[in-house]
C-alpha cells in the first residue's frame, strides 16, 4: 500500500494553511482507499535553518547526517512513496520553512512523484512554479503539469479571513468546489506514476 505524505507548508501564526491542507486531505481521502496518508506539518517539525555540514546530494543514508533532527526527518521522508505539497504564496515564492525542510534532504525526495497545491489571492501560481522548479528540476521528483493545482481565494473577504487565520468554513461550503476535481485528478495521476 503506497505511503503518501501530505505536507502543510505554512508556518505562519495565525494561519489558514492547516485548514487548506485538511481540505485537500479530505478531498483525496474520498478516492484513496488503497493508500495511507501521513500528515506532515512543517511548523511542528521545528527544523533549524539548514545546518548540516555535508551536502545532501552526497549523503546516501539517514545515519550519515550529523544532526539527530536531520536523521529523523530523513527517516520520515524515506519511508514515503509520494507527496502532496500544500503551500501558500509569499512574495511570488514559497515559505522559507518549507524550502528549508526540502533543502535538508535530497535522495529521500529524488524520483518520487508529487502533487503541488498552492493557494493565495490569485491562486499562488508563482509559488507553485517555484516549488515545481525546485522539486522537479533541482531534486528530480516527478511532477506532471496536471499534478499542479492553484486555489484562488474566491473573494477579498475569504482572503482576509485566511490572513487572520479565521475559520474558512471549507467543510460543506462552495469554496473550491470546482477545484476538488482538479485535486482528485492530480492525486490519481500521482498514483499512476507509483504504478
Amino acid at each position: 500500500m503506497p505511503q503518501i505524505g501530505i505536507i502543510c507548508g505554512s508556518q505562519r501564526t495565525p494561519r489558514a494553511g492547516d485548514q487548506i491542507t485538511n481540505f485537500v486531505h479530505s478531498t483525496i481521502q474520498q478516492v484513496s482507499s488503497n493508500t495511507t496518508i501521513h500528515f506532515i506539518d512543517i511548523a511542528a517539525l521545528s527544523l533549524p535553518f539548514f545546518n548540516e555540514p555535508g551536502i545532501p546530494s552526497k549523503i546516501l543514508s539517514p545515519e550519515d547526517y550529523t544532526h539527530q533532527h536531520t536523521r529523523a526527518w530523513s527517516r520520515q521522508i524515506s519511508a514515503l512513496d509520494g507527496f502532496v505539497f500544500v503551500t501558500p504564496q509569499y512574495n511570488w515564492g514559497i515559505p522559507a520553512g518549507l524550502k528549508n525542510a526540502i533543502d535538508y534532504l535530497f535522495h529521500e525526495w529524488k524520483g518520487k512523484p508529487a502533487v503541488i497545491v498552492s493557494y493565495g489571492g490569485h491562486g499562488g501560481d508563482k509559488a507553485a512554479r517555484a516549488l515545481k522548479l525546485c522539486l522537479e528540476g533541482g531534486i528530480g521528483m516527478q511532477i506532471k503539469e496536471e499534478m499542479v493545482v492553484n486555489l484562488a481565494f474566491p473573494s477579498r473577504e475569504v482572503l482576509k479571513k485566511a490572513a487572520r487565520g479565521e475559520d474558512l468554513e471549507l467543510d460543506g461550503s462552495d469554496i473550491w468546489v470546482n477545484e476538488k476535481a482538479d485535486i482528485i485528478a492530480a492525486w490519481e495521476e500521482m498514483l499512476r506514476l507509483l504504478g
